[in-house]
């Protein structure tokens, strides 16, 4: 049976069974060989050369058994000017391939930017020896077929008219005088079911990835009757408005969900929740794909295969068969636009991607989560990216860690469920998250086997990445994942990468011929591999990330060229020319020339000076490795200072903020209600305001202490409104109100105590402490006042709204304006009672007649005095607000360790392309540059240390001594063990916030 009848009713596209090889006797000369495709039951498209001069041909289709039929060819229509020709098979239709009823139309199409290609047919490098003759004379010899898979853009060869197909070229090349891709010329060259070329010739100066094919949308130059007959013989629409375009526009995402039982509440919950969930997880890693994707003139060929590591489950438990039923391995291979559907053919849905550093794990995962997104139906799970590396398995089980994970990342789903817990909770327990599990290298190596555990407790759907080393070790000691079918990305070559570092970079134009800076390098690469500066070259641009940077470093108007790359005794080995590369990145991305003009209405890109860049990149490196995570978070800033340090800075400032406010606000107070004068006013106003600020100061500092015991503030997931709230924020009510009585009347006694038995016998007493009844009602006031604000804003406090923004400028505006709003209803409670109190009681109050000027002296002081010194008290010591503007805003700008616009500069380094957005935090690039740029860091801040190792000390930071190399992590990942400013105690980072 032909195979083209078995797919003679199956989608459109490249189809075994029609591909030809054609055998050509000249009439003058030796033969041709070639290939085509069968395009109608009758008819083969293949190129004119392969059958120019023709006095017979032989068209050799493959079996299904593997072997191969002939049939006698005609040609009957060529053309020499765009190398395209038809034969009709000849003879009997009976004694040629059967099926020819069945033969589907084939498709054309033109294409207006790079896609993707595919192309089979015979070339020379697939000469195979078949088996020994009958007289002994040695073997015979055949062509094999060869599935050549690349891209193709529309800009290459323009002038000639064709299209450049780049591909994975043969490993060898054994006779330089004659192509190895002799034979395949003729072939159909496809890209999405559609073909859109014939292969024609390989120019060798091109090198060995890389060829030449006629484009479909050349052929219409053609004259009128010519173009009708070639139009009739295969099928090829009458006019050239009337050819497909590729890449077709991709559809949009589809509903999050098709219709549910409306008379199910939960289901309607759920269905909302996913589908506002669906749509968050989309827009997000859209925008962050065309930021990396800014500038880029088309994607890098990642390509992956099934791993030949010993690392995976039986094909069997993979294919989940019954019993008995033997299971053959699944094709695995591909590239990144592919990931979805690879990953759709294993039974299981349990995929393992193995890659090096910076290989393209991560952009993989984008990719899949994007394009899993656009096909998504309804009830389809929601892939969901993870950063492994804050997950600790031995604390934390992996539902409660991606449960956190999901309300930090996406603070709505922070919302009660009607069924209790979160909707966070509820969607993993309705399985509707497909966890793309990224970085299990990041996790302490100690704690792998623990991971495996909480791993194979299930057998959900996920995706999952590591290094290969990581992985194999965690393999061998505990066993395989089970279920899990495993792919490893493959090495970039120099056909990879070669046309995209050439676009990418200065042209350099010698004699009229269109080259680029790289091209000595990219020379060097195909011509002498084997050269050791060619070989560190080739072996430090094997991954996406390096060749990104290298791009980067390259492209613009720089003195260093990228030949130096090729100069041993700079660049002894392949690490050399990375390390290079992580150093020359940031200098090139914070380039100092300015840049747009003041005149747009668009703000300008903040200039930076490179040095001062690196600097406090390096100190967020630091920081992150001392907290032993990728992910950067806000409210985690200035945390590894040690404890006391932070104590002491939210203390001052507790301690500024209520004694410049307090001795301040006594100021107005003594002028208005005594006849002391001004010369008292001051004195009192600067001995109250240091002795409460003090006090305050230290109440504050040692309640921060006690209540974070190390471990940093989480930001609030809660909006104050007046209704909105919910069973379990109302429940919350009571113990807050608790908290503040119990917390306000201890510390307004101290005050009472402070100026009974301090202010006074230094002579400060004003007479307008209210004497013992005063004594009495002040701490009741302050502690009543305390519990009723607390336990407002308990009450008005509702969680963030479905439709809420994820970034970490979005959570940060949230927790400011709630603090704002804390600061508001402290200065309404306190300062209205107290403004009352002063206006209506009947007398003077030191010589301040009552009525509604007493009464607004006396409100505006209590209350701005609770204002500052309670609402923002609370602010500092029980926010992450707080504590982000007191180390983060304040004490680490003050001491040069990062800018004063925090933010301002996360954004900004994000749009350069050395931070990457991760929902609600910020993450380095790649971890390669992180630990890279911690290294730089350390080593700097080792060198400045008295009698530390000088930067030539074997002891120094590449030896043994005090400065801890990044990748020294710590064991858990989640405890930290080193802190810039010294040791915690007991700081610990959970990965469940």
């Amino acid at each position: 049976m032909n195979p083209a009848d078995s797919r003679a009713s199956g989608p459109a596209g490249l189809d075994p069974g029609r591909v030809v090889q054609v055998l050509t006797t000249c009439r003058a000369g030796p033969g041709r060989r070639g290939s085509g495709y069968r395009v109608s039951g009758q008819a083969v498209l293949t190129a004119a050369h392969v059958v120019s001069d023709a006095a017979s041909v032989r068209l050799r289709f493959l079996t299904e058994d593997g072997g191969t039929t002939e049939v006698p060819g005609e040609p009957v229509w060529a053309d020499a000017a765009t190398d395209v020709a038809v034969l009709r098979i000849a003879g009997d239709a009976g004694t040629g391939p059967p099926g020819a009823a069945g033969i589907t139309p084939v498709r054309f199409a033109g294409i207006t930017r790079p896609v993707e290609c595919e192309a089979l047919g015979f070339p020379r490098f697939r000469l195979r020896p078949d088996r020994e003759s009958a007289d002994g004379d040695g073997p015979t010899w055949y062509r094999d077929s060869h599935h050549a898979r690349g891209t193709t853009t529309p800009l290459s060869y323009l002038r000639a008219g064709s299209l450049e197909i780049t591909v994975e070229p043969p490993e060898y090349d054994p006779e330089p005088g004659r192509s190895p891709w002799e034979g395949m010329s003729g072939a159909a060259v496809w890209s999405g079911g559609y073909v859109i070329g014939v292969v024609s010739e390989h120019h060798r100066f091109d090198g060995l990835g890389r060829f030449a094919a006629s484009q479909v949308k050349r052929w219409y130059r053609l004259a009128p009757d010519r173009l009708d007959a070639l139009s009739a013989l295969i099928g090829l629409p009458a006019g050239a408005d009337r050819l497909t375009q590729l890449p077709l526009p991709l559809p949009p995402p589809r509903p999050p969900d098709g219709p549910e039982p409306a008379h199910a509440p939960e289901a309607r919950e759920v269905r909302e929740a996913v589908g506002k969930l669906a749509h968050d997880v989309y827009e997000q890693w859209h925008r962050e794909g065309e930021r990396r994707r800014a500038g880029d003139p088309f994607p890098l060929a990642v390509r992956f295969d099934c791993t030949e590591r010993n690392v995976f489950d039986h094909w069997a438990n993979i294919c989940r068969v019954p019993s008995g039923t033997p299971a053959e391995p699944l094709p695995l291979d591909g590239r990144l636009d592919r990931i979805v559907e690879v990953y759709a053919s294993v039974p299981s849905r349990r995929l393992v991607v193995l890659g090096e550093a910076g290989s393209g794990k991560t952009i993989l995962t984008l990719c899949f989560v994007l394009d899993r997104l656009r096909a998504r139906a309804a009830g389809d799970r929601v892939p969901v990216i993870f950063g492994l590396g804050s997950w600790d398995p031995v604390t934390t089980s992996l539902d409660d860690w991606l449960c956190a994970q999901l309300v930090r990342d996406y603070p709505f789903l922070a919302a009660p469920a009607d069924s209790g817990g979160n909707l966070a909770g509820l969607l993993l327990d309705e399985d509707r998250i497909l966890p793309v599990l990224d970085g299990f290298d990041e996790i302490a190596s100690g704690l792998h086997g623990a991971a495996f555990r909480a791993l194979n407790r299930t057998t959900a759907p996920l995706l999952f990445t590591s290094r290969p080393t990581e992985f194999s070790a965690a393999v061998k000691k505990n066993g395989v994942l089970r279920e899990a079918a495993v792919i490893e990305l493959a090495d970039l070559t120099v056909d990879d990468y070669a046309d995209y570092l050439h676009r990418g970079s200065r042209p350099v134009r010698d004699g009229g011929a269109d080259s680029s800076v790289w091209e000595p390098v990219l020379s060097a690469l195909r011509q002498e591999p084997r050269s050791p500066g060619a070989a560190n070259v080739a072996a430090a641009l094997a991954t996406p990330l390096m060749v990104g940077l290298a791009r980067t470093v390259y492209g613009g108007a720089t003195e260093h060229k990228p030949s130096d790359l090729l100069k041993t005794k700079e660049f002894a080995s392949p690490e050399a020319v990375q390390d290079h590369l992580l150093s020359a990145f940031l200098p090139a991305v914070y380039d100092p020339t300015p840049t747009g003009r003041g005149t747009r209405p668009r703000p300008r890109r903040r200039r930076y000076h490179p040095e001062r860049a690196q600097r406090w990149l390096g100190h967020l490196a630091t920081h992150l490795h001392d907290l032993g995570t990728r992910d950067l978070a806000w409210w985690e800033m200035g945390t590894t200072m040690r404890l006391t340090t932070r104590m002491l800075v939210v203390g001052l400032l507790a301690a500024l903020a209520f004694g410049v406010t307090t001795g301040i606000g006594n100021v107005p107070v003594d002028l208005v209600a005594t006849d002391l004068g001004i010369g008292f006013a001051l004195g009192r106003g600067l001995m109250v305001g240091l002795l409460h600020g003090l006090l305050v100061g230290l109440v504050f500092g040692f309640v921060y202490g006690v209540v974070s015991g190390g471990a940093p503030r989480e930001p609030s997931r809660v909006r104050i409104q007046i209704f909105g709230g919910t069973r379990q924020t109302r429940a919350k009510v009571v113990p807050r109100a608790l908290l503040g009585v119990g917390f306000g009347v201890p510390v307004a006694v101290v005050l009472v105590l402070l100026d009974r038995f301090v202010v006074a016998p230094l002579g400060f007493d004003d007479g307008l402490d209210g004497g013992l009844v005063g004594a009495l009602l002040f701490p009741v006031e302050v502690g009543l006042g305390a519990g009723l604000v607390l336990g407002l804003m308990a009450w008005l406090e509702a969680p963030v709204e479905i439709g809420s923004a994820v970034s970490a400028a979005d959570l940060l505006s949230t927790n400011r304006k709630n603090v704002i709003v804390h600061m508001l209803v402290w200065m309404l409670v306190i300062g209205v009672p107290a403004g009352l109190g002063f206006g209506l009681v009947p007398g003077p109050v030191g010589g301040l007649m009552p009525g509604p000027v007493r009464g607004l002296l006396a409100g505006l002081v209590f209350g701005i005095e609770a204002a500052f010194g309670g609402g923002l008290g609370y602010g500092l010591t029980f926010t992450a607000w707080g504590q982000w503007v007191a180390l983060a805003r304040m004490w680490l700008p003050l001491t040069g360790r990062l800018p004063w616009a925090v933010i301002a500069f996360l954004d900004d380094a994000h749009q350069r392309g050395v931070l990457r957005r991760a929902g609600a935090v910020y993450q380095f690039r790649h971890a390669r540059l992180q630990d890279h740029l911690a290294q730089v860091s350390r080593a700097h801040h080792c060198s400045h240390r008295p009698g530390a190792p000088g930067p030539a000390d074997p002891a120094g930071p590449t030896g043994t001594g005090n400065c801890p190399r990044p990748q020294e992590r710590p064991d858990s990942g989640n405890t930290c063990r080193t802190h810039t400013d010294g040791p915690h105690s007991g700081t610990t980072h959970g990965g469940a916030t």
